[in-house]
Order: structure tokens, then sequence, then C-alpha cells
């Protein structure tokens, strides 16, 4: 069982916020102190795009099939995942935390998750696939607290 110890850093991202937490309590009553905030403009799809899904003619004149409308909202969010990795590869590299707590909404970890260098892989002591961005920090604190002591 991994504890929050002083000075772990928790990140907790989705696609479009990361807040960026360090612990300034003990394991038991860990106090997230917010050290950056990081948020990225992310307009629904519909915003944009500007054309529908194409379709692909058959040749032999038979029906076309259809093409995969791009989702560019999807795309921004993946994006904001591979920036943060960036950034947390540069906090690493400049002794900001020795260990890190991600956590993230699925879809947000598991890009994030291939995107992270290899020394901060190392310096990770949890990883919680969920989605805490929204909440009081305080609320934060007792969703971290309860997954690592489970």
């Amino acid at each position: 069982m991994q504890r929050l110890t002083n000075g772990t850093w928790v990140v907790v991202a989705d696609g479009e916020k990361a807040l960026f937490l360090e612990n300034e309590g003990d394991a038991q009553y860990p106090i997230l102190r917010v050290r950056a905030v990081e948020t990225h403009d992310n307009p629904p799809d519909r915003e944009q795009s500007t054309d529908k899904a194409g379709q692909l003619g058959n040749r032999a004149g038979g029906t076309g099939s259809a093409i995969e409308e791009t989702d560019y909202h999807q795309l921004e969010r993946d994006r904001f995942a591979q920036d943060l990795a960036e950034r947390l590869y540069k906090m690493s590299q400049k002794g900001r935390f020795d260990r890190l707590v991600i956590v993230a909404a699925p879809q947000t970890l598991g890009v994030l998750r291939s995107e992270l260098h290899k020394e901060v892989q190392a310096k990770i002591v949890q990883e919680i696939p969920k989605s805490l961005t929204s909440m009081p920090i305080d609320k934060i604190e007792q969703a971290v607290l309860a997954e690592m002591s489970a």
C-alpha cells in the first residue's frame, strides 16, 4: 500500500484541466495545496469541425463506405494530455517532485501513461482512473486518500 506522504505531488486531470497539488500534511491527514492550475479551451466538436463525414465511392459501381468523422474535441483532449506529460517531465527535471500520484479520467490517463517519460514514470506511486477536476480540494483529498488506502 502506497502512502500519500508529505511532499507528494498529486496531479488531477481530465482532457481540459489539470490541477497540480502538493501534500503539505502527512499520510494520515493530507493537506493538498494548489501549486498550479492549467486549463485548455476545448469547444465542442460541432464548433470545431466544418463538414459532415464523407463517403468513399466503390470503383466497381457498388455502394460506397462511410468515412468516420474526425473528433476534433477528442484530438484536443489527447493533445492536452500529451502537453501535460511534457510539463511533468520538465517539472521532474527541475526537482519539483520525488513522488507523484496521477488522478485522471480513464481515457486521459491512457494517453498520459503512453506519453510519460521514464523519469516521471519512476516517480509515480499511484494512478487513479477517476475524473475529479470539478470537485473541491477537500473532496479530492478524501477520494485520493480512500483510493490509496484501499
